[in-house]
Parts: structure tokens; sequence; C-alpha cells
């Protein structure tokens, strides 16, 4: 198979190296030439990517953030053959969807929204794994006209990729869970460590702190764009995770021992019921 991949960062050159290590060729595009020239001698790409090659790829991965992503894809809408099946792989999909699957349907080519639920705390090309997808999720949000076949080959892909799982969602269903999976998650990290104790903690720190910290170190740009296109849905959890922490706190404030035992109880059960 002939594979376009546009962004070559974390996700973008995991991907490149995934599939050109299951005997895919690649073609990869990035806009920072270093990149470029790193992944051909690493053998991530084959080839750097142009619209000639683009024509001619039976898959287009665009890996850029949601705005670039749909700017992308308006640009080279023209290029896309009818029979190439395009890819977003960023974290929002009702955004990206609502704004290129008109476009699709006009052209003639499929769009398909993707979302590979793997990821790291570090960025950038340097930090893609050939193996980082593994046992991995990948999530597909297509359309209500997608053709069910199209789904089922790239369901098959995936696998052969060694996916642990393809889950179909609606855009909508996507976001929602992703706020509370992800992207709350991002923002209670990077906001647990601005604690004035948390900056001089030497030996006091062990797997909780390493836990709760690691994805605080995140892609500022990225995570903005991609918490503002999903805005309802993450002020919803917001609210709600706001709501139960207050409650943990006038427990403590209160020193009511028994609503805070039962807090923690309630906790411990929830997670000790959630599925893997």
């Amino acid at each position: 198979m002939n594979v376009a991949i546009v962004g070559l960062g974390l996700i973008g050159g995991s991907l490149a190296k995934t599939f050109s290590a299951h005997g895919h060729r690649v073609y990869g595009m990035d806009k920072n030439p270093q990149t470029m020239e790193q992944a051909l001698q690493d053998g991530a790409v084959a080839d750097v990517l142009d619209d000639v090659r683009m024509a001619h790829c039976d898959l287009v991965l665009i890996c850029l953030y949601p705005q670039k992503t749909v700017d992308y894809i308006l640009e080279k809408q023209q290029v896309f053959a009818g029979d190439t099946v395009v890819l977003d792989v960023c974290g929002v999909k009702e955004f990206v969807c609502r704004e290129i699957e008109p476009v699709a349907a006009e052209r003639g080519f499929t769009f398909v929204g993707a979302h590979p639920m793997a990821g790291r705390e570090l960025s950038g090309y340097r930090a893609s794994m050939d193996n980082l997808f593994h046992y991995a999720s990948m999530i597909l949000t297509p359309s209500a006209n997608t053709d069910s076949n199209i789904i089922n080959k790239l369901a098959n892909l995936f696998y052969s990729l060694e996916f642990r799982k393809v889950v179909v969602a609606t855009p909508q269903r996507h976001d929602e869970i992703i706020a509370i999976t992800s992207q709350l998650a991002h923002i209670v990290s990077n906001c647990y460590v601005k604690s004035p104790t948390a900056q001089d903690f030497g030996g006091f720190s062990a797997g909780s702190f390493k836990d709760l910290t690691r994805v605080a170190k995140l892609n500022e740009e990225m995570w903005t764009d991609l918490f503002s296109k999903n805005r309802p849905n993450l002020l919803r959890e917001l609210d709600i995770f706001l709501e139960n922490l207050q409650r943990y706190r006038d427990a403590l404030a209160q020193e009511d021992d028994t609503e805070l035992c039962a807090l923690l109880r309630q906790g411990r059960e929830i997670k000790e019921a959630l599925r893997p």
C-alpha cells in the first residue's frame, strides 16, 4: 500500500515507522527540513511527499493540529483521487468532520475521522516509535454515508499494524468521551504541578506523584487547539470534577471523617468497576 503522511511529529512519525515496518511504502512531509532528513535516514519514509505522489496514494494520513488539518485538506482537496481514503488523526473529531465531510462528498474522495489512542509525554519526531501503537485502540468516526467496506478494510489494516482494538463511534460521542479520558486528565496534571510545594519535594515523591504529573509536560499550542475545539464537553467535565473536588474539601474542612471515608470508598468502588 502507498501511504502519505502529512506531519511527522510524535504521532505522524510513529505512524510512518509503523507502516514502513509492516512493508508499506510511505511518503512523508514535514515543515521542518531536519525532521524530513532524519525520517529519510531512518527509513521511516521512502521519499518526500508531493502532490503527484499524494494523488497516487491509497491512504493519506493528516497528522496536524485540528485547525491546520482542516486548512490543509481544504487546500489539497483537488489533489485527492476518487479512490483515496483520507484520515485525520487529531484528538477532536466533531470539528474536523463537520468541516471536511461535505468537501469530501463534493470532491468524491473518502474522509474518515480517526484517533489512535496512544501517546507520550514527549513530542516531535525524535520521540516517535515504531511500536507506539502496539496494543493501542484506534477510534474511527465515519459519516453515516461512509461505505462499510471501507471501514472494514481500515479496521483490518490497523489490526495488521498490531492495534489491539478498533472502535467505531460518531464524532460527537468521541468528543464527549475524550473530554474525560484525555483532556481533563491533562488539565488536572498541568494544574497539579503549580502548587508551590511541588517545586521542592526532593526525596518525597513516589509512584503517585509520577503518575499524576506525567502529562503535565505537554505541547501547549496543540492542547489549546484541542481544548478550544471541544469546549462544551470539556467544560461539562470540569464542572463535574470541581463539584466532586469541593465535596472532598468540605469534608476535610468540616472535620467530617465519616463523609471523607464515604467519598474515598465511592471512588475506590467506581475504579474497581471500570472496564480496562
